[in-house]
């Protein structure tokens, strides 16, 4: 299949050099590129790995051909080697990804690599994400089928990918969607939109298992609705999976299920949105197996806010598969100009707040624990919530225009975040983190073209009672501690930006608290550090360089509830992007 959909991409790279000969309009070539580059210096202090190659990089290009009703494409991909924090067994260079679609009135038809949605995700969902080093593309075949006006019927089947590979697994699906505005001439002209859609998917995989009894075929369906009137629309999906017993839920029988409901109201100057998710044991994977991010073929989206700022992202939400119900509620608010709180130029106020906790599980009887292998696992009503925390995240921000020159942010975020059950770690004071972060970003404009910004970030911890290895009991602030953040930058609009930043934790007012706390941080591998980084980048057309040196903080970066760790490290980084 590999070598056919080449074989077909080179010669449709010929008919489209052909045709620009003669007519430019019957075919073009389109694509983008990308390259992160970093070195690495050893250093002890923040705990940055020594690293043989001393330097590393990630890299693609993306080759597109169109033409008329036909496209194809490949992905050229580099990792040599793969960049810390990202998984080894991507080392070296390949194709990563190829297809070949022909786009018809009746049918699309796309043989090869493709990405694809069904609802909200909640039973398949492929996708790729560079900054986490996802990608669970699918290889097989997909046909969408558009028989009537309003009506979308989608077909998948295939193996998805892993690195350089596919898993064992074959993932089959099929979904329908049906917009009845559309597919009704009577609510054509209707105040109202409604659509329903639905889904099935399915994964099979052969019992080698010496222990128990697996499932080789394992289905999952969903239902939903889309509906909206003027300014306001809800979107609710349900979901429920069959015995899939896995690496995820400890090989438990039990069933999954999920319910998801999106709601939104706007109108001039407001916006209000609302989340709710519930999840009963819904890891869904095409091999039983996997773990980490791989072959992943749902996506259960978290309800919390992806905070841009870096304070406010310290403690992110990663969606917890095998239980989780919350919500989350935001709202947008624009005071009017010349208004008392508006000022001049109006003021964009945005208040959001989520919590995330734990479901209910009782024992199936008094003689097997919850998720015993093998067993059925618990039982949980549906909706239920327990009083297990794992997230609870409140923050604000002022957006604002000060001066025809000088315009800003300011924010508070207070997070209670159970490090215990999201990254395993914090037994010292009780799993459960408490922060406070401030943030002041302001710009000004120096002249035309020309402006400085500076952004000044602060998180507090709170102070807890830590029993020390040897019985005595100390105050020490959580997790790491105090930290505060700094950063100033230069732009030349639209090409040049310089900029300086430092990350520093600082000690308590309470001397006998600061010294435990940095003794504490000390037996957690993380010494007082300053985390420097200076960093400049040049902007033209659709290109972009970007080249940094300085020391990174260790962490976890979080994007839509998916996750990866992201190590310590010392060095230049190269960052180079262009489309074409």
């Amino acid at each position: 299949m590999q070598k056919l959909l080449l074989i077909l991409f080179v010669f449709g790279l010929g008919i489209s050099a052909t045709y620009a000969q003669f007519d430019p309009t019957k075919g073009s070539v389109t694509g983008n590129f990308k390259l992160d580059a970093q070195s690495y210096i050893p250093d002890t202090t923040i705990g940055a790995d020594t690293v043989r190659e001393k330097l590393l990089s990630n890299s693609y290009m993306n080759i597109i051909y169109n033409y008329g009703k036909f496209s194809a494409g490949v992905r050229f991909e580099g990792y040599l080697n793969t960049m810390l924090g990202y998984d080894k067994p991507y080392d070296g260079f390949g194709i990563g990804y190829r297809y070949a679609t022909y786009d018809g009135e009746l049918f699309e038809i796309t043989a090869g690599n493709f990405y694809e949605q069904f609802g909200n995700g909640l039973v398949f969902r492929t996708y790729e994400d560079r900054d986490l080093g996802y990608d669970n593309s699918v290889d097989g075949a997909r046909v969408k089928f558009k028989p009537v006006k309003g009506v979308t019927i989608t077909g998948v089947i295939g193996h998805q990918r892993i690195y350089w590979d596919v898993g064992k697994g074959i993932v089959r699906g099929v979904d329908g969607d049906f917009n009845l505005n559309e597919f009704i001439p009577l609510l054509a002209d209707a105040n109202s939109r409604i659509s329903l859609g639905g889904s099935f998917v399915s994964k099979y995989q052969p019992d080698e298992d010496p222990f128990f009894i697996l499932p080789e075929n394992v289905g999952a369906g969903a239902g939903r609705i889309n509906y909206s009137f003027k300014n306001f629309t809800i979107n609710a999906e349900y979901a429920h999976k069959g015995q899939d017993p896995s690496a995820d839920n400890k090989y438990i029988y039990k069933h999954g299920s999920a319910l998801l409901v999106n709601s939104s109201y706007s109108r001039h100057g407001l916006g209000i949105m609302f989340q709710y998710k519930w999840v009963d044991n819904m890891s869904f994977r095409s091999e039983r197996n996997a773990q980490l991010n791989n072959l992943s073929i749902n996506y259960l989206p978290a309800i919390t806010k992806n905070h841009s700022y870096a304070f406010a992202a310290m403690y992110p939400y990663s969606t917890q598969v095998n239980g989780e119900a919350g919500f989350q509620g935001e709202l947008f608010y624009k005071f009017k100009r010349n208004s008392t709180i508006g000022g001049k130029y109006g003021t964009m106020l945005n208040v959001n707040f989520s919590t995330i906790y734990d479901i209910k599980k009782t024992p199936l009887n008094d003689k097997t624990p919850i998720s015993m292998p093998g067993t059925d696992g618990y039982n949980a009503k549906f909706l239920s919530m327990s009083d297990s925390l794992f997230s609870t995240d409140f923050n604000i921000t002022i957006q604002k225009k000060y001066t025809k020159k000088l315009k800003g942010n300011i924010s508070y975020q207070h997070v209670n975040y159970n490090i215990l059950a999201l990254q395993g770690h914090g037994q010292a004071h009780d799993g459960m983190v408490n922060a406070n972060v401030g943030v002041i970003d302001m710009t000004y404009r120096i002249k035309p073209r020309h402006s400085i910004r500076v952004e000044a970030e602060a998180l507090f911890t709170k102070t807890v009672d830590y029993v020390t290895p040897t019985g005595e009991t100390v105050k020490i602030k959580q997790d790491y501690g105090n930290w505060a953040m700094l950063i100033l930058e230069y732009s030349i609009s639209p090409n040049w930006f310089f900029a300086l930043s430092d990350q520093f934790d600082f000690v308590s007012s309470d001397d006998d608290i600061a010294k435990n706390t940095l003794k504490y941080v000390h037996e957690m591998n993380m010494k007082r550090n300053h985390f420097f980084q200076a960093s400049m980048g040049y902007s033209k057309g659709s290109s972009r360089i970007q080249v940094s040196f300085g020391k990174q903080r260790k962490g976890i970066l979080c994007v839509g509830g998916v996750c990866r760790q992201v190590p310590a490290a010392y060095g230049f980084n190269v960052s180079i992007t262009s489309t074409f």
